[in-house]
């Protein structure tokens, strides 16, 4: 478009086709630096074949600019006029707003269906919007699967997309495993681990989705739903206390190990000699079965 005339279009006459919902702050950012410094790029239009009321084009891409310059009190706007079918007009604005640096995991999910629905290839996309052909091929398969949960995850960095993938197409016993490779392979370790876990269990009792609430036919539990979630409870109990036992009885062993130690004389020459002749008060008591103060 670099030799393609400017035209200025009417503010008012510009129908959105494709809105985008955007944040307060970066809605705002655009504003001001239209205020500032004024419209680095036009926006991009396509004139309609009818007019429908006030309307006499379609906007391809632009929409924050031109939002800018309503709320900036603009009567008109300097555009790219460009000759498009509706689905042309469509894809460019989708492309454009892929490329754009910084785009949530909603945004990028619904732009790469609407790019697929267009019968581009996962290669072609990713030229687009200059994101590799993998990172496109594993977005598509979570979107098939629904996985919304997993791409917001990958999106903020908390796992990559390979272990996102992995965790899709696995099962319960198989997302543990995935997990235990991604920490061997340093993909992910410390908070990033936490993390990918709590992600997991709320996967796993809350879906695949980002709904926060579910209708209320969905709430009311059957009996044997009850019936299962009573026995995981009971089954995690078991395996607390299972855990909580070995614990006390490696303990005991311990003390009782160190009881029979204390009372060899060769042991406290050992001691004295290597310069730990003394003991924790609180050690101490144990071992002498004295409780302490």
């Amino acid at each position: 478009m670099v030799n393609q005339p400017i035209s200025l279009i009417l503010v008012g006459a510009i129908k959105v086709t494709n809105p985008r919902a955007r944040g307060k702050k970066s809605f705002q950012d655009i504003v001001d630096s239209i205020e500032s410094v004024g419209l680095k790029r036009p926006i991009t239009v396509t004139k309609r074949a009818v007019d429908q009321g006030s309307f006499t084009h379609d906007l391809v891409c632009g929409q924050g600019r031109l939002e800018a310059f309503k709320v900036l009190g603009q009567a008109e706007i300097p555009a790219f006029v460009i000759e498009a079918t509706r689905a042309e007009a469509l894809v460019k604005g989708l492309v454009e707003n892929c490329a754009r640096r910084q785009h949530n995991a909603y945004e990028l999910l619904r732009d790469i269906s609407r790019l697929k629905a267009s019968k581009y290839t996962d290669v072609e996309i990713a030229a687009k919007i200059g994101l590799s052909a993998e990172y496109v091929r594993g977005v598509a398969r979570l979107l098939v699967q629904g996985e919304k949960r997993l791409l917001r995850a990958v999106e903020s960095g908390q796992i990559p997309l390979a272990v996102a993938v992995d965790i899709s197409n696995a099962d319960d016993l198989g997302v543990q495993m995935v997990l235990q490779h991604a920490y061997e392979s340093n993909a992910l370790r410390g908070h990033k681990l936490v993390m990918a876990r709590r992600l997991i269990e709320n996967r796993r009792r809350r879906g695949k989705g980002l709904e926060t609430s579910l209708p209320q036919r969905q709430r009311r539990l059957s009996a044997a739903a009850l019936i299962k979630a009573y026995e995981e409870d009971t089954d995690r109990k078991r395996i607390l206390v299972r855990k909580a036992d070995a614990a006390r009885n490696r303990l005991l062993f311990v003390t009782h190990a160190l009881r029979q130690l204390m009372a060899e004389e060769s042991f406290h020459d050992v001691l004295t000699a290597e310069g730990l002749g003394t003991i924790p008060k609180t050690l101490a008591a144990r071992i002498s079965k004295v409780e302490p103060a």
